[in-house]
């Protein structure tokens, strides 16, 4: 077949361009599709967010990211990676969401939303998990002053905001809106931030909550958002708390449909069933990045996940190669 691609990769991220780069090197027939920009989960971060991990921990193919500070922000991170895929002319088709991975034989079909297929004898799964909030599960969870995403502070200007959650993202936030003049009141499920919060932010935040700059309640449920109101429960007392916006800041979730009507077992924790090779037990279909992880999305990040990469590709040369042996066998015989 003539548009038979050795290796589609599904996701145009780091873990995903680290495997079209491995991919590349190993002279494969691959594809990197994506259904946003390169990087999209980055490029949808805060404007001013700065990484936890330093720049050469969130490198990849080798290739140096040379900048002023040990740890890049969201700007410096999207040149980086789209340097990084136009260095290698990683072939990439934008803007392509995959809805649907079918199995034919020994090869898969992939079916796009304008309704074109794309065949590949293997496929990666890079998706991430950003594009699927954790959703509280809440009447008013979707009236429009509601947001599982938090992109800058001036819109939120002389507003009260709340914010849910108490992790990084809901950390950042609020020390953010803090500083541009917003009035922010966070509620937090636990009686204290979450471990997995940038250590340097914390300290910061305690201090303006202290100071009385940010109200924080926690040990709190929420129950109910309406278009003036924040409903939650704290040591069993209901409490009704005004707010112009609200950002439900909970986390995400990887979207595991892809793998699961692909035929991949996934667990009560949205974890793949895989390999130490990341192959699923769909043979040739390959999970890389937070796609592992499941819920456990704190698991994996980029500094960790890009090493994904060499392993998947090393074994999907070693049995392409083994294949391409046996054909050749077989037609001489």
């Amino acid at each position: 077949m003539a548009d038979l691609y050795d290796l589609i990769i599904i996701g145009a991220g780091p873990c995903g361009l680290a495997c079209g780069i491995e991919a590349h090197k190993a002279s494969l027939r691959y594809l990197i599709v994506e259904q946003g920009s390169i990087a999209e989960s980055i490029r949808r971060y805060p404007v001013h967010m700065r990484f936890f991990s330093t720049a050469d921990n969130i490198s990849i193919g080798g290739i140096p990211f040379a900048i002023a500070d040990a740890k890049a922000n969201r700007s410096e991170a999207l040149q980086y990676y789209r340097k990084v895929s136009e260095y290698f002319q990683l072939h990439i088709r934008l803007y392509t969401r995959i809805e649907r991975i079918e199995l034919q034989g020994d090869s898969f079909v992939l079916h796009t939303h304008r309704g074109e297929q794309l065949h590949s004898r293997a496929v990666v799964v890079a998706t991430g998990y950003f594009t699927r909030p954790r959703l509280l599960q809440v009447e008013g969870e979707d009236l429009p002053h509601v947001s599982h995403y938090y992109k800058e502070p001036f819109e939120y200007v002389h507003q009260r905001v709340v914010i849910i959650g108490g992790g990084n993202s809901a950390v950042e936030a609020a020390l953010d809106l803090y500083r541009h003049g917003a009035k922010v009141h966070m509620l937090v499920r636990g009686q204290d931030f979450k471990p997995t919060a940038k250590y340097w932010l914390v300290p910061d935040l305690k201090r303006r909550i202290a100071e009385g700059h940010i109200q924080a309640s926690f040990g709190c449920q929420v129950q109910r958002i309406t278009p003036t109101i924040v409903e939650y429960t704290q040591q069993g007392q209901v409490h009704r708390l005004p707010a112009d916006f609200v950002l439900a800041l909970t986390g995400y979730l990887p979207d595991d449909s892809l793998l699961r009507q692909a035929g991949v077992k996934v667990d009560n924790e949205l974890v793949p069933q895989h390999n130490e090779h990341f192959e699923t037990n769909v043979k040739g279909l390959y999970v890389a990045g937070t796609a592992i992880c499941g819920i456990h999305t704190e698991k994996v990040y980029i500094e960790n996940g890009r090493l994904h990469a060499p392993v998947i590709i090393k074994h999907l040369s070693r049995r392409l190669q083994n294949e391409s042996t046996i054909g050749t066998q077989r037609s001489a015989h």
